[in-house]
């Protein structure tokens, strides 16, 4: 198996796990806040149980692992917008689909980070999954008949679309690390980072107690959260960070794109959301279906353009 289709296989195991992160965050019970720190606590302790986690430390500079830290607080604040828009909209569906504008910042994001061209097509396919995403939003909003004004589910699209704009933003980053680096280091010291971050904004604004792990009673938030923290933290982060070395960041953003159809229908089949899954969100779905897979198959479509282009002058 080529290294590029290893890669995407692997980005597609993740988009499919993070499909459920949503779901854990609606599950469970306690704000955005506490819900970052104590996932990105959690991810951070168990990364400095890897050898190749320290291992890779001793090969950084100490500017390197700064800047890394950087990032660290980058995602740490893509998740509080994330599951901040979770607990303003009370739906899963609305955050997904917001999150699914990620594409269209990295198509600007990505090529001024990482010193490259902007590409039409980019931009063409980000439109694209705008289209799906307002479409998918339309879905929700017709469909779920107890809201009485948008005025809540449109600050949670809000927020979401946010947190795409992070998310876009530290892919784009972690992509000019990940060549030179290992994936498990990269991912540990912007887990422990962020775990810092958070420390301090919870000790300035409520004190030393509001750290102390007091949520941590309820059996069925603890077993959610592990699961968040391990299967979808850090299995997925280091191997997402590791699929950068053969994807570009605009790639896996386009890919991760799959997530709100995953999210929605496992919402629909676990919360019951199922008004939302209407005309309207399979024609969105659809939509954001086609601009995944399109990236992928343009790239194969050029390299067998180019294959007989260099047959013919041989």
């Amino acid at each position: 198996m080529k290294p590029y289709t290893r890669a995407l296989l692997i980005l597609h195991l993740c988009v499919f796990i993070w499909g459920f992160t949503a779901i854990l965050g609606k599950w469970i019970s306690y704000g955005a806040i506490p819900l970052v720190y104590h996932r990105m606590l959690i991810a951070a302790i168990v990364y400095m149980f890897f050898p190749r986690f320290w291992k890779g430390i001793r090969s950084m500079s100490a500017k390197t692992i700064i800047q890394l830290a950087g990032i660290g607080l980058i995602v740490c604040a893509h998740w509080l917008c994330f599951y901040g828009s979770i607990k303003i909209g009370n739906s899963v569906s609305v955050t997904l689909a917001a999150l699914g504008t990620a594409s269209l910042f990295s198509a600007f994001i990505d090529p001024w980070i990482n010193k490259r061209k902007i590409l039409k097509q980019e931009i063409i396919l980000g439109l694209f999954i705008i289209v799906g995403v307002l479409l998918v939003c339309y879905a929700i909003q017709k469909g779920n008949n107890n809201i009485k004004t948008d005025t809540i589910p449109m600050l949670a699209v809000w927020v979401g679309i946010a947190s795409a704009a992070l998310a876009a933003l530290f892919t784009a980053l972690n992509k000019k690390y990940v060549s030179q680096h290992s994936a498990v280091s990269i991912s540990g010291i912007e887990m422990i980072s962020g775990t810092l971050g958070m420390v301090i904004f919870l000790v300035i604004s409520n004190g030393w107690q509001a750290i102390m792990l007091g949520e941590w009673t309820n059996t069925q938030d603890m077993v959610a959260l592990f699961i968040l923290a391990i299967v979808c933290t850090n299995l997925t982060f280091w191997l997402g960070t590791l699929a950068l070395k053969e994807l570009s960041a605009f790639t896996a953003n386009l890919t991760v794109n799959l997530e709100p159809i995953y999210g929605m229908l496992l919402g629909a089949a676990i919360f019951h959301e199922y008004q939302s899954l209407n005309m309207y969100f399979y024609l969105g779905a659809g939509i954001i279906l086609v601009s995944v897979i399109g990236k992928p198959a343009l790239n194969l479509w050029r390299a067998q353009q180019y294959k007989r282009h260099n047959k013919k002058q041989a």
